[in-house]
This record gives structure tokens, C-alpha cells and sequence, in this order.
């Protein structure tokens, strides 16, 4: 129900708009449903009153009624959509803080810059020099402008009292302005899935008068921490329900080191690899930066690769040989030693991927073309 009771401008307009498109589809909705039940109560076999036509075929009338109400319809709807996107598009900075009041002219956004992690949520505020775990804050009313990326896969940004679900994705950053106009503490969580944490990738957003954020910002400096390089590697291991977490500081640059994807020694930031492919590529030196670019294998070579989302409910291990039940078993006898049997280490068939894998050859099955055409 929050999403039908939000507290904030954009997310009021986006269920103001899904109040609106709704009720328009039932103009022809609840008729239709009425007319059918008076239809066939009218013309029931027992009235003996009600008209019997059965030559009858054809109605200009009805035909323009039939026709006209839904093309009304879709007409409104698609000047809705039209409207509400370019209104409501999370690229634009806002407009207004609220109905008939425009953002003031000397009011500057505050930015926060979103990380999802495996599996809970970093915000960092760059122009405060603080970071917080699992928990945000901002004042009401005022503008907020999100930086969203991901360290690992795909998340979704989404405070359903705030504005809609936005993409939070490694190597990529999606922007997102909002305004809360309500103070409170609301939910915020992570809206795709994303592995066996995600149920438990919530987040609180607390929205605060400025004396209320002020003072929340005073406590996170006074905890002491500092998110540097180091600090937010070990951070970034896939964990669950972990605590709220304060940094008081935030090293130089971090945000950009993790939506490039270089924060660990070594690696190659997206941006240098950019740079590469735009002035034609390196050519045979590419090759001494491919382990600077293996940005995938990085926590299986570090021991802390999360359990697969089978693990350990089915007692397959992780990247394990083991097929799950109903599927057909397949002829591993040339690569796998047998069909089916519990392996604990990574194997060719599986572990071409894998940190210090056999890359020799596909199995011979891979590699035989069949002698008939296979029959779908």
C-alpha cells in the first residue's frame, strides 16, 4: 500500500498516473461486465417479453460506440504516457518539490552515490565526505540526485515511498532525481534478483528535517571509520543482513574506482579500456592486459565466491557437475569420469571459467557434428 501512499513528489505522480490509467481502462471495463449480466438476464428463454431478432446483424450505432470509446481511450493513454514520461524521466533534474512549488533557483541537489553489493546497500555522500551501510539519510524537501552502479551483477534501486525502481549495474552508472516531502522512515530495497542474499537487501531511508540530517551527519563523522580501497574491498564480500555501518571518511575517488571497476590493485578502470578500443585498440599487447581485465574471477581467486542459488537446499555444490533433477543426463564419460557424480572441485566440463582450469580441449561430444538431422 505504500506504493498507493507515498511520501515523495515523483512517486505521487507515478501513482497518480496509475490511478488515472486504470480508471480509464474501466470505462469499458465495468460496462462491458454490467451489460453481460443485464444481457443475459434481459434475453433469458423464460422472457417471453424481450425481443427475439434472429436475422439481426448489424448496428451503425453500436459499431460507433464500439469503436469510438476505445479510440478515446487509447488517445488519453498514449497523451498520458507521452506526458509522464518526459515529466517523470529519472535522467532530468526535478522541476518542482511539489505541486505549485518549483525548486528554488539557489537550492542545490544533495548527491548520493549508490553502490549495491552482494548483498546490501553503500551510499556514499561526496560533497559531505561520509558513506553509510545498509542505511540513508536526506532532508525533506530538499532535491536528490542518486549515482547508481553495482559492484557485482545487476541490482534495482527502489524506496517505494520515494520514486520508482531504477537499474543499479557493474561498470555502468544510472542517475536518479527524487525529493522526499514527508519526514518518516521508510523501506528501500533491491527489486531484481540477484542471488540467495537478495531477500534480505533491504535498506532504511530516513527522511529528516535539516537539524535532523545535520545531526545524523555529525554521527557518522564521529564513528571514525574510513572507506578506503582496502576497507571497502573486504566490504564488498558477499554477505547477509549485515548491520548499519558508518564511515566518518571516504577516500579520494573510490566512487569512480568501483563504477570503473579498478578499485582492486591491478585492474584496468572501464575508462582506460575505452580509451584502447577508441584509438584502434592495442593489438598483440592486449594480451598482457587480459589479467588486468578478468574483473568476473576475481573472488574465486580470492576464496569468496558466493553459493549458487541452489546451494545448499539441493546439495549441489556451487559450479558443480552434478545436473539438477529432470534434466535429461548427458554422456560425460569423456571429460566428467561419469554421469552425475558429486565432484568438489572445479572440472573441465565446468571449469574452463575458473582460476587455474584444464583448457584443453571441448569434450569430443562438443565437437562431432551429427550424422542426421535431429528431429525437434
Amino acid at each position: 500500500m505504500v506504493v498507493m501512499n507515498p511520501a515523495g513528489d515523483v512517486a505521487v505522480q507515478q501513482r497518480n498516473l496509475i490511478i488515472a490509467s486504470t480508471a480509464l481502462m474501466l470505462l469499458v471495463i465495468l460496462p462491458v461486465i454490467a451489460l453481460t449480466f443485464l444481457f443475459g438476464w434481459r434475453y433469458r428463454a423464460s422472457n417471453t417479453e424481450a425481443t427475439y431478432d434472429p436475422d439481426w446483424h448489424h448496428s451503425t450505432q453500436l459499431e460507433v460506440v464500439i469503436w469510438t470509446v476505445p479510440l478515446l481511450i487509447i488517445i488519453a493513454l498514449g497523451a498520458m504516457t507521452w506526458i509522464s514520461t518526459h515529466t517523470l524521466d529519472p535522467y532530468q533534474p526535478l522541476t518542482r518539490l511539489a505541486p505549485n512549488k518549483p525548486v528554488p533557483a539557489d537550492v542545490k541537489p544533495l548527491t548520493v552515490e549508490v553502490v549495491a553489493l552482494d548483498w546490501k546497500w553503500l551510499f556514499i555522500y561526496p560533497e559531505l565526505g561520509v558513506a553509510s551501510l545498509n542505511e540513508m539519510a536526506a532532508p525533506a524537501n530538499v532535491p536528490l540526485t542518486f549515482k547508481i552502479t553495482s559492484s557485482s551483477v545487476w541490482n534495482t534501486f527502489y524506496v517505494p515511498a520515494l520514486a520508482g525502481m531504477i537499474y543499479a549495474m557493474p561498470g555502468m552508472q544510472t542517475p536518479l532525481h527524487a525529493v522526499m516531502n514527508q519526514e518518516g522512515d521508510f523501506r528501500g530495497q533491491s527489486a531484481h534478483y540477484s542471488g540467495s542474499g537478495f531477500s534480505r537487501m533491504n535498506f532504511d531511508f530516513r527522511s529528516l528535517s535539516h537539524q535532523g540530517f545535520e545531526a545524523w551527519v555529525a554521527k557518522v563523522k564521529d564513528a571514525g571509520k574510513s572507506l578506503d580501497r582496502a576497507a571497502y574491498l573486504d566490504l564488498e564480500k558477499p554477505s547477509e543482513a549485515e548491520p548499519v555501518q558508518y564511515y566518518g571518511s571516504v577516500e579520494d575517488g573510490l566512487y569512480a574506482a568501483i563504477l570503473g571497476m579498478c578499485v582492486a590493485p591491478g585492474q584496468m578502470c572501464v575508462g582506460e579500456m575505452h580509451h584502447i578500443d577508441k584509438t584502434g585498440g592495442a593489438g598483440r599487447e592486449s594480451e598482457a592486459n587480459r589479467e588486468r581485465l578478468d574483473y568476473d574471477n576475481r573472488r574465486l581467486k580470492t576464496g569468496h565466491e558466493p553459493s549458487g542459488a541452489t546451494f545448499p537446499a539441493s546439495g549441489r555444490p556451487p559450479k558443480g557437475t552434478v545436473q539438477p533433477e529432470g534434466m535429461m543426463p548427458r554422456d560425460q564419460d569423456l571429460s566428467r569420469g561419469g554421469v552425475n557424480e558429486p565432484k568438489t572441485a572445479p572440472d573441465q566440463g565446468q571449469g574452463n571459467a575458473l582460476p587455474d582450469a584444464d583448457r584443453g580441449p571441448a569434450p569430443a561430444q562438443l565437437n562431432t557434428r551429427p550424422t542426421e538431422r535431429h528431429q525437434h
